[in-house]
């Protein structure tokens, strides 16, 4: 994580939790699409019940994923980005690190590789050459 974002650390962690669960971001994908929801309405697209609807809303909702608003007697429920955005730089910012990584091992390798045809052989003597017919005389 970065300096620049105080708090960070705790928003990738609680998003990361709340999305392990495939009915959460179930959830999730369906508020996308829809714009909002209540849990009755998300309920009747999951294999769930209302009840689990609204604890799964309250994990995503801890998680700073989701807003819940009273419309009159409803609750309705809208993705909220930040959380996500948080994450993905933070994803992405692990990934160019390991690409970074894997590119210096890749370098090396292939340094090392390059070294290994050019070397002379034991002792400081030249390898000796190869035989253009091998095993043929002549």
């Amino acid at each position: 994580m970065t300096e620049e974002h105080p708090g960070a650390p705790e928003v990738v962690d609680s998003v990361i939790n709340a999305l392990a669960d495939p009915t959460r971001r179930q959830l999730l994908d369906l508020l996308a699409a829809r714009g909002e929801g209540t849990a009755t309405t998300l309920a009747e697209h999951l294999p769930v019940s209302r009840q689990a609807v609204v604890k799964h809303l309250a994990v995503l909702d801890a998680a700073g994923l989701v807003t819940g608003g009273r419309v009159g007697r409803e609750v309705r429920y809208a993705v909220r980005p930040a959380a996500l955005d948080t994450t993905a730089r933070w994803m992405a910012s692990l990934a160019s690190e390991w690409d970074r990584r894997l590119a210096r091992i890749k370098h090396v390798a292939e340094a090392a590789e390059r070294e290994a045809r050019t070397a002379p052989g034991p002792a400081g003597e030249d390898p000796p050459p190869t035989e253009a017919h091998p095993g043929g005389s002549g």
